[in-house]
């Protein structure tokens, strides 16, 4: 087996055991371009410390506990979700910002809110809203946690949503880049309304890069969920530990593990690959990144967003490692048959719930915030979809209980 060369690096980190000096290029707290409703300075917190603390203690930040990873709220105790998920993503961005000199508040506060949008029951219940809303533009989870942020939390006296500031909220939209060219067209195809909407009032620059914090927070996103996935496909018993030795990286880990502590259970062993791996992965993107800002030699935050590459990222063989691991785990995890009976169910569930209300025959709560009565069509759909995509997995099973005979079972 052909084991990664990240496996015995020789790079030196000793430099960034201590808080590193803010570098040039850091988004600055002091000189954000604020809020779209100003407020008071706060005399305690930056701007960006308030960001994450509002995301915190957010109604939807505490829904992401009961929200699907990749397996389902009754699989087990152990298995993460959306919560533990961001959490770990949150880790993780911080030690990225930390070593690059960028600001770890506002990398923590991205990587928190970065899931706000995905709906119950993971990627199975987006594609169940995507497929009701064709005729209205679709459901992107991306456009719903700005959605989420911007309008649907009711905290607080004076505005709707958590009136983020400016660059937290560039950072979530940007999540994995540019969403426009410099003319307006879509990359990736058309840009979800909600975003486009939202831009007209509040300019998020939807043609340049995000900031280093929301790169950072990007990337550790990729970081978290491969190997977390990798310790819960394990845990599940999806696949086997030594199924992992055709994988230059896990493999090569796997077998200095083994090397070291022959006698290891199954457990422990998995616990230390993962560990290893995430810290390869982290010092990897570190080494990377620092050539890449020494290349482009930034000069401020604005430098980095008017590139036309990311700053932050894997070496190329990382990236290769990356995409192989992926392309594992999509084969012998998300398309495992322990798996995706789940996910059948569950879109099952999803889509019974939004027939029921989209055809009157339920209603919705009795509240303002979810009256349908003299909406047009458009409008119907995108409030039946507010609603449906902030349940959590076991509040969606029990409202299709409460309205059908009989509701599928999550397994």
């Amino acid at each position: 087996m052909n084991q990664s060369s990240h496996l015995s690096s020789s790079y030196d980190f000793t430099h960034l055991r201590g808080r590193p000096q803010k570098a040039v290029y850091a988004a600055d707290a002091n000189l954000s371009r604020g809020r779209l409703i100003d407020e008071p300075i706060s005399p305690t917190r930056s701007e960006f410390q308030r960001d994450r603390d509002r995301i915190i203690h957010s109604d939807a930040f505490r829904r992401l506990m009961h929200k699907t990873q990749v397996f389902v709220h009754n699989e087990g105790d152990h298995f993460r979700t959306r919560l533990t998920h961001s959490i770990e993503v949150g880790q993780i961005a911080r030690a990225l910002a930390r070593a690059l000199g960028a600001d770890e508040d506002l990398a923590e506060a991205l990587a928190l809110v970065h899931d706000f949008g995905h709906t119950p029951f993971g990627h199975a219940g987006e594609r169940v809203l995507n497929e009701k809303l064709n005729a209205f533009g679709g459901f992107d989870h991306n456009a719903q946690s700005l959605r989420i942020v911007t309008a649907l939390e009711k905290r607080y006296a004076t505005f709707d949503g958590l009136n983020l500031s400016w660059e937290s909220l560039e950072g979530l939209v940007k999540h994995n880049g540019p969403l426009t060219d410099a003319d307006g067209d879509g990359l990736d195809g058309p840009v979800p309304k909600a975003i486009l909407e939202y831009n007209t009032r509040h300019d998020l620059k939807l043609w340049s890069w995000p900031s280093v914090e929301a790169q950072c927070a990007a990337i550790a996103d990729d970081i978290a969920y491969d190997n977390h996935d990798l310790d819960d496909g394990l845990r599940a018993g999806l696949f086997e530990l030594d199924q992992l030795s055709t994988l230059s990286l896990s493999g090569g880990i796997l077998e200095q593990v083994r090397a070291l502590h022959p006698t290891l259970d199954d457990s422990r062993t998995t616990h230390e690959l993962v560990r290893r791996q995430i810290t390869l992965m982290v010092e990897d993107v570190i080494r990377e990144s620092v050539g890449r800002i020494e290349l482009a030699s930034p000069v401020d935050a604005d430098t980095v967003r008017h590139l036309d590459y990311a700053v932050v990222g894997f070496s190329s063989e990382m990236e290769k490692d990356e995409k192989t691991l992926k392309a594992f785990l999509f084969e012998n995890m998300y398309r495992h048959p322990n798996v995706m009976g789940p996910v059948n169910a569950a879109q099952q569930i999803l889509g019974d719930l939004y027939d029921a209300y989209w055809s009157g025959n339920e209603k919705m709560p009795d509240s303002p915030e979810w009256n349908l009565e003299g909406l047009d069509d458009q409008q119907r759909a995108t409030r039946i979809s507010d609603y449906l995509a902030g349940m959590t997995d076991r509040y969606a099973v029990f409202d299709h209980h409460r309205l059908f005979d009989h509701t599928p079972e999550l397994r």
